[in-house]
């Protein structure tokens, strides 16, 4: 499977009221998780990520991907371009949401330390997925999911690197019943 990235600038980051079918997703690495009264899905795909979270009878979906990427315009909640930095809550039938998600693009040297930094943490702990790399950079694109889980919440902490416009996205999202 080709892995890989879109230009940053093609990537948005939407919610949606419901689960979205997986076949839409180039998924690397992905990560079930069940805890007190909620469950969720945690995907590392070829754009970004997909995280799914589920309590009682109401979904969740945050999706950061590639504007091209077919997605569905029903029970959309939010749609934003990757740009800059962004803050959202959200309240949705029993889960509060709350995300905080941003770009950067940062000097060369400091885009490699930030991703060798990524890459020794990801053997420890998280989820992590290196992407194949271009003939115009060394070393391929990143994908690293942090995830902290308790009885009522789950963290979220994605991150996101792009080398060929030296750009690291990086989110942080609170799914809590």
């Amino acid at each position: 499977m080709l892995s890989l990235r879109p230009k940053v600038k093609e990537l948005t980051f939407q919610l949606f009221s419901r689960s979205l079918h997986p076949e839409l997703f180039d998924v690397f690495q992905s990560r079930p998780i069940q805890r007190g009264s909620y469950e969720a899905q945690v995907d590392i795909t070829r754009d970004g990520h997909v995280i799914t979270f589920k309590h009682g009878g109401s979904t969740i979906a945050e999706v950061a991907a590639a504007q091209s990427q077919p997605l569905p315009q029903r029970r959309r909640l939010l749609a934003h371009p990757i740009a800059g930095e962004r803050n959202e809550v959200i309240n949705c039938r029993g889960i509060e949401y709350q995300t905080s998600f941003q770009l950067e693009v940062v000097p060369q040297e400091i885009f490699w330390a930030f991703q060798q930094e990524l890459s020794q943490d990801s053997e420890v702990r998280g989820m992590v997925h290196f992407f194949n790399n271009h003939r115009r950079v060394a070393t391929g694109a990143m994908s690293y999911i942090n995830l902290e889980t308790r009885q009522n919440s789950l963290l979220v902490q994605a991150f996101h690197t792009f080398p060929d416009d030296l750009a690291i996205i990086k989110s942080q999202s609170l799914f809590r019943v």
